[in-house]
């Protein structure tokens, strides 16, 4: 497989869909121009509500919805796979919704969905998160093949969980969106990114929410793409852009090759 762009995109999502999927069409456009083949987005990219219930209110049925036809028409229009960030699903638990990836080919057609599996919880004194209040949690992981390989599906809080990872393995390029909290990302983010690429030989792509939102809620950033070797080959601190950087497959086989830990597995 010769090597290959793929793009991660920063966005500060707000509480209007319909301003959010006007700015991610915009850098969706910019990662294209940038010659990337594989794009992904963050998580709910697409809805940064006031209140944790408008992501129920906003929830789409499975197939159906503004958000949904807008991640296929923009992967074909634009000719890219587009790993949707997350977007609100309606649940068969009521008053609340799944937070799913979606995965569209270069045709506009859906490839593959996963729901969240592990739900974020956090309680500071200045802070307070309890995503099962609002989401229903999946239960499967979700593996999906591709014309750049065998691209592994998590969202956000799943990176601090590697026996996810090894349910997947192996596979080519994991990706994660997120919204990390500024005060977990600072301490957190880059270095459990780097240990999943690390374990798993395999590129990782995590596109983020980077800013201070609508709501008062500041989001991490640090969009980046790493390396199976654990370097970082690019990354946005804040603010909404494009990350790109070339994906070899050619190198990741060497790596794997050279350290065949995946194959000394045991456990």
């Amino acid at each position: 497989m010769e090597p290959f762009k793929a793009a991660a995109v920063q966005m500060v999502s707000g509480p209007s869909v319909e301003a959010n999927l006007a700015a991610a069409e915009d850098l969706i456009a910019q990662a294209k121009a940038r010659g990337a083949s594989l794009v992904a987005l963050p998580e709910f990219f697409c809805l940064f509500g006031m209140r944790d219930r408008d992501k129920v209110a906003a929830g789409e049925r499975d197939g159906d919805g503004p958000i949904q036809t807008f991640l296929s028409e923009s992967a074909a229009r634009h000719g890219v796979w587009l790993v949707g960030g997350s977007v609100p699903l309606l649940s068969r638990d009521p008053g609340k919704v799944t937070n799913t990836c979606l995965v569209f080919d270069a045709g506009g057609a859906r490839v593959a969905r996963y729901d969240k599996i592990h739900l974020f919880g956090l309680d500071t004194e200045t802070e307070r998160y309890h995503e099962s209040v609002t989401v229903a949690a999946g239960s499967t992981t979700i593996a999906v093949d591709s014309p750049f390989g065998r691209l592994g599906l998590s969202i956000c809080y799943d990176l601090r969980f590697p026996e996810l990872y090894r349910r997947l393995a192996p596979v080519d390029i994991i990706f994660v969106p997120s919204a990390f909290t500024a005060t977990t990302g600072r301490a957190h983010w880059e270095i459990l990114l780097r240990a999943r690429a690390i374990e798993n030989l395999a590129y990782v792509v995590a596109p983020a929410q980077g800013g201070t939102h609508a709501n008062g809620r500041q989001t991490h950033g640090h969009t980046m793409v790493i390396d199976p070797w654990g370097r970082v080959l690019d990354c946005l601190p804040e603010g909404p852009g494009v990350v790109v950087a070339e994906i070899d497959s050619a190198e990741r086989s060497r790596l794997r090759a050279s350290l065949p830990a995946l194959e000394h597995r045991v456990l």
